[in-house]
Parts: structure tokens; C-alpha cells; sequence
């Protein structure tokens, strides 16, 4: 199984729904709560890009916020991500 890690702060309502998604689906995660380490948050904008939050990664690869993770878990694509990305594609019927 992937490793899931969930940037987060204090009183970040994306970040209660983006846990409380995957929460939901039985995926194990990582928090790492950036709310008193600006140079974490520095760190972090730096390796990704992004200075809002949630940001989740999987297996050190950026999904994307709240948003992202919805979208992906609505398509299977977020399956996919967490089982590595191996997992066998059925033909079509």
C-alpha cells in the first residue's frame, strides 16, 4: 500500500474534509500539522509549489488540496494511486 502524508494546519476546514474523505475510505495516513513551523511552510511551498493546504502526496508525489483528492477519489483514480498504480485495468464489456 502507498504511504499518504496530509500537510495540514489549525482550523483548515479543507484539511478536517480531506482526512475525514480518506478517513472514510480506510486509508491510513500521515498528518503533518505546519500551523507553528513557517520554515516548514517555507520548505514545503518550495518542493511543491503550492502555499495552500491540505496538500497530500502519495508516496512523495503531489495529488494536489481537498479538491484534487475529491476529484480523484469520485473517478478511481485515487485507487489507483494508493495500490502504486499497478493494479490490473478489467477490458471492457
Amino acid at each position: 500500500m502507498s504511504q499518504v502524508t496530509i500537510y495540514s494546519t489549525d482550523s483548515c476546514s479543507h484539511c478536517a474534509r480531506a482526512k475525514a474523505l480518506l478517513a472514510a475510505r480506510r486509508v491510513e495516513f500521515t498528518e503533518v500539522n505546519l500551523s507553528k513551523d513557517p520554515e516548514g511552510r517555507m520548505a514545503l511551498a518550495s518542493k511543491t509549489g503550492m502555499m495552500t493546504f491540505p496538500q497530500v502526496m502519495v508516496d512523495g508525489e503531489l495529488i494536489g488540496g481537498f479538491n484534487e483528492v475529491l476529484a480523484a477519489a469520485q473517478n478511481g483514480q485515487l485507487e489507483e494511486l494508493l495500490s502504486g498504480g499497478d493494479r490490473q485495468r478489467q477490458p471492457a464489456a
